[in-house]
């Protein structure tokens, strides 16, 4: 019997990892909030996005469950615990969900949209849309993609869930780079 060698133990270990299934093989990025956005998201040139995300319902959400309102619109739901603490209500109330590393009290920031910033954060990465895409920022085809994405939490599991007008909440939250 043949005793393997170290160029058949990398041979097959380069076979193995070329059979493992695509999504085995796929990055995980972690979340690195807001103030990491804002240091190049800040500037009228590029188009502001963190003010504009500064002045939106999105910035305040989490604080939105630590009101007396929500903790009785929770209780109503037969919740056990305060809004604030309720897996059900963190879900869209913060980026990443109950679970996330990101801190609660950033609502629903940057990433909750584009995805965990760690691998594209760099102005390297984000310089190329194509390698920033690939890094895990998350863009948009058209408004029906980005409606689908409001949708996941502005929907009728809302215990306050209001007519979602795609048109008229985009309009609030619109934050496109401008042209250069």
């Amino acid at each position: 019997m043949r005793t393997p060698t170290l160029a058949s133990f990398f041979v097959l270990t380069i076979l193995g990892l070329a059979a493992t299934p695509a999504a085995a093989q796929e990055k995980t990025f972690s979340h690195v909030g807001v103030m990491a956005c804002a240091k190049c998201h800040k500037t009228e040139k590029i188009g502001n996005q963190f003010g504009v995300w500064q002045g939106t319902k999105h910035s305040k959400a989490y604080e939105a469950l630590t009101t007396p309102r929500a903790d009785s619109i929770a209780t109503a739901k037969g919740l056990t615990t305060k809004a604030a603490e309720a897996r059900e209500c963190l879900e869209c109330h913060t980026t990443g969900g109950p679970d996330s590393d990101t801190p609660k009290t950033e609502g629903v920031n940057c990433e909750a949209c584009h995805g965990p910033g760690s691998g594209y954060r760099t102005l390297a990465i984000m310089k190329d849309k194509t390698k920033a895409v690939a890094a895990g920022l998350k863009v948009y085809a058209d408004a029906t993609e980005i409606e689908t994405q409001c949708r996941t939490c502005h929907n009728e599991r809302s215990p306050t869930a209001k007519p979602f007008v795609f048109a008229e909440r985009w309009a609030e939250v619109k934050h496109m780079r401008p042209v250069e």
